[in-house]
């Protein structure tokens, strides 16, 4: 699942998203309130986790602000350094569906953040399994089938062909790409990530005769298409 979260602080908001997406989802971070919301008005996600306050607006406003972008249903979390009964009684009524204060505890974070998938998605399992077509991800082991067929791709494959595929028919910006699946690493040439899609294609066989096509999109990213849908 597409998970984003806002943290004030950066290094924090990349070690959230580290264990999430070792569990099998795609993260990106933020660590400003602005910054999300302009990211929503663009792409949505299936999941919020927000910390209470950040420089820019209170974590409350950031709630609100969000749930007017996002499905009813999407899933939204605070983890926080606050403990103060106030603030967790202020957060859950504000709309959130759960509250966790660090220290983060990447087990405790992972159950969490599952339980909350799956009560808001629960025709996805939990994640675990993801099926486009011919094509299944599963996202536990981080293995790859097409047609009941094992495909041989690297872990940053496997996140980048289900990143394409959970956004069909929308342009990614490679800035946004590089947050999804190269989280921690800051400079990326981008001939590597012209070639991580470039062996995507090849090795998934994204051609017309199979029904997709996965093309650039000039001066901005990729997009992968459906074809006759």
């Amino acid at each position: 699942m597409r998970i984003a979260v806002l943290d004030n602080d950066r290094s924090q908001a990349d070690l959230i998203c580290q264990v999430l997406t070792s569990a099998g989802h795609v993260c990106q971070s933020f660590d400003s309130g602005k910054d999300l919301l302009g990211q929503l008005r663009k792409d949505s996600v299936d999941m919020l986790v927000l910390d209470w306050q950040v420089a820019d607006m209170s974590g409350t406003e950031v709630l609100r602000r969000a749930k007017e972008k996002l499905a009813g249903t999407t899933p939204m979390m605070f983890l926080t350094s606050s403990s103060a009964e106030d603030d967790i009684v202020a957060g859950i009524t504000a709309g959130a569906d759960d509250y966790m204060v660090k220290p983060l505890r990447r087990g405790e974070l992972v159950a969490r953040v599952q339980a909350l998938l799956r009560r808001a998605y629960p025709a996805q399992n939990g994640a675990e399994q993801l099926q486009f077509g011919p094509y299944i991800f599963e996202t536990r082991p981080g293995r790859l089938l097409m047609d009941g067929n094992v495909i041989e791709v690297t872990h940053k494959e496997f996140y980048l062909a289900l990143l394409f595929f959970r956004n069909i028919g929308r342009p990614l910006s490679r800035a946004y790409i590089h947050e999804a699946v190269w989280i921690r690493e800051t400079a990326v040439p981008s001939r590597t990530m012209d070639t991580h899609v470039s062996r995507v294609r090849n090795k998934l066989q994204l051609r017309p005769e199979n029904g997709f096509r996965l093309v650039p999109v000039y001066s901005y990213g990729y997009r992968l298409e459906k074809l006759g849908a």
